[in-house]
């Protein structure tokens, strides 16, 4: 088709709220039970061919509930491993041979299924496998991974336009090219929507991958695969492969055809990541791109003229919701004196330890429980630390229960050391960490805790004094990735707060944003001499 096409303008999928006797919260309950219903398989699928992986057997639990199964997978081994990454380099040529047009059709089909038929059951999914409530289900997938994937296409129209000048008697151009070889997506359990855009991005611009998701994320992983053949995604582009991730990293990272890693997830596996690539550099083909979003510790910072209920909103919201699980989570607070005295902290407590928690079947809960037993195991020990520590005291929870589900309660700590670690380490739970300075230390404050802990995703900044903002803003500049003001530290719109974060946040390249599609593409410079020159020799040569 010879055309200067248009996408459809994108536009940010509304959030829907499941009211009581509302037809979706009906559609939705429906779809939990035939979620629930039954324990099924749960394949890999390798160049278009769905098959169990040939290594263990893992069952996939209701976190909330781990005696209820809703799956199981078989770990991928090496010659899974090696498979994925073969069917990908076989469908790399057929793939980028089409045009843009085709290859967006597939994701903007795949966002109306979303969007539409699939809606209920990917929620549902999401809900039971990782324990989010309506909410948090809902603005994960369906919205934001809609959202990423009509603002994809839309920003990938954007890298493709931007040509060079071309001066008389020549036209320049810029061919976008995918990489050469394989991009290898790793995707975590927190967020369906991330699982879904980490291999489509690449895809879009061309790329074949193979993708391996979280053990605990893979019922949704497999949906979503589900949903993109659906769509009209050929065989071979995307290969899941299910478990851990260690034989097909063995494989992935040894390959010479390796063109680029996308990863979401914790920062000693990025790192491990990036030193493997390192000792085989000499074995690629090219230099792979790594594009990483790892951990957080993120802030709350309140100034002495902030309103509380604005601050304890910010707190309560961005430190709990989906149990602190986001790499956005505000998992520490510096409250002046003030505000901390003047009834913050029994309003805040109080607020706490009313947060509803249990089975998200019902919705009328707030929160879930953490993902699986390690999670659970991790935040009892920090709640252990704080509980022997004489610098540390809680405020509200500091409790947790497995015997149903991997429970831990919505706990505020607050201390009086600046250096404790419940500022500096990420425990990736509902634990808030609160230190109370006093008021004519607010540039203090801000001084240390800039760089108290070696991460810097997200963070917020509480205040009514324009000056205050300005000042955190500036000396916070390079502490935050997405900064925020007035507002809790969590939630990015895909379109409207690219995100991303530096140190070791990750590599801030903007998930959603033009920047990240322009990672994966290799660009080739053309220029074609309209009438070109039949003599060497130059007019200053006579």
């Amino acid at each position: 088709m010879d055309a200067v096409t248009q996408v459809p303008v994108p536009v940010n999928e509304p959030v829907r709220t499941y009211a009581p006797g509302s037809a979706e919260r009906a559609r939705l309950e429906a779809a939990l039970k035939e979620v629930a219903g039954g324990p099924r398989e749960l394949p890999m699928t390798i160049g278009g061919v769905r098959r169990m992986g040939g290594g263990e057997r893992v069952d996939v639990v209701q976190p909330h509930r781990h005696a209820a199964r809703l799956g199981t997978f078989a770990a991928a081994t090496v010659g899974d491993a090696r498979d994925a990454v073969e069917a990908a380099l076989a469908a790399a040529p057929g793939w980028r041979a089409l045009s843009f047009d085709d290859r967006a059709a597939v994701l903007l089909r795949a966002a109306d299924l979303l969007a539409g038929p699939w809606r209920e059951r990917m929620a549902a999914a999401t809900m039971l496998g990782q324990s989010k409530t309506v909410q948090q289900a809902e603005i994960d997938t369906p919205c934001e991974l809609v959202d990423f994937w009509r603002f994809n296409v839309h920003f990938a129209r954007q890298v493709l336009a931007e040509q060079p000048v071309s001066s008389p008697g020549v036209w320049n151009r810029s061919d976008h090219r995918p990489l050469e070889g394989f991009v290898y997506a790793i995707t975590p359990f927190n967020f369906t929507a991330i699982a879904g855009n980490l291999p489509t991005a690449p895809a879009l611009m061309g790329n074949t991958v193979v993708w391996k998701p979280s053990p605990t994320q893979t019922l949704a992983a497999v949906l979503l695969m589900e949903l993109l053949e659906e769509a009209g995604l050929p065989p071979g582009v995307i290969n899941l492969v299910t478990g851990d991730g260690v034989a097909v990293s063995q494989v992935a990272l040894a390959h010479p055809e390796l063109a680029g890693i996308h990863f979401t997830g914790s920062t000693a596996t990025f790192q491990h990541l990036w030193r493997t690539v390192g000792e085989n550099i000499a074995n690629y083909r090219t230099y792979p791109r790594l594009v990483g979003e790892t951990g957080g510790k993120d802030f709350v910072v309140a100034h002495p003229s902030a309103d509380p209920a604005v601050l304890r909103t910010a707190l309560v919201r961005g430190a709990f919701e989906y149990q602190g699980q986001k790499c956005s989570a505000a998992s520490r607070a510096y409250v002046p004196r003030s505000i901390w005295e003047g009834g913050f902290r029994e309003e805040l407590a109080a607020e706490v330890d009313g947060l509803s928690m249990g089975d998200v079947s019902d919705l009328s809960n707030f929160m879930g429980a953490v993902i699986d037993a390690r999670a659970f195991a991790k935040n009892k020990a920090a709640l252990d630390r704080a509980a022997n520590d004489p610098t540390v005291e809680v405020v509200a929870g500091g409790t947790c229960d497995d015997s149903v589900g991997y429970f831990v309660r919505p706990t505020v700590l607050v201390s009086t050391d600046p250096d404790n670690e419940i500022f500096k380490d990420e425990y990736f739970g509902p634990i808030l960490g609160v230190f109370v300075y006093e008021d004519d230390q607010w540039e203090q404050m801000l001084a240390q805790m800039e760089s108290v802990s070696p991460y810097a995703l997200t963070g917020a900044v509480i205040a009514r004094d324009r000056a205050a903002i300005a000042h955190a803003a500036e000396v916070l500049r390079f502490a935050a990735g997405n900064f925020y003001v007035n507002d809790k530290p969590t939630g990015a719109v895909v379109g409207q707060q690219p995100f991303g974060g530096g140190r070791a946040s990750g590599t801030n390249d903007k998930a959603g944003a033009k920047q990240n599609l322009m990672r994966w593409t290799s660009t080739r410079s053309v220029k074609e001499t309209l009438v070109p020159p039949t003599d060497y020799r130059y007019p200053h040569m006579g």
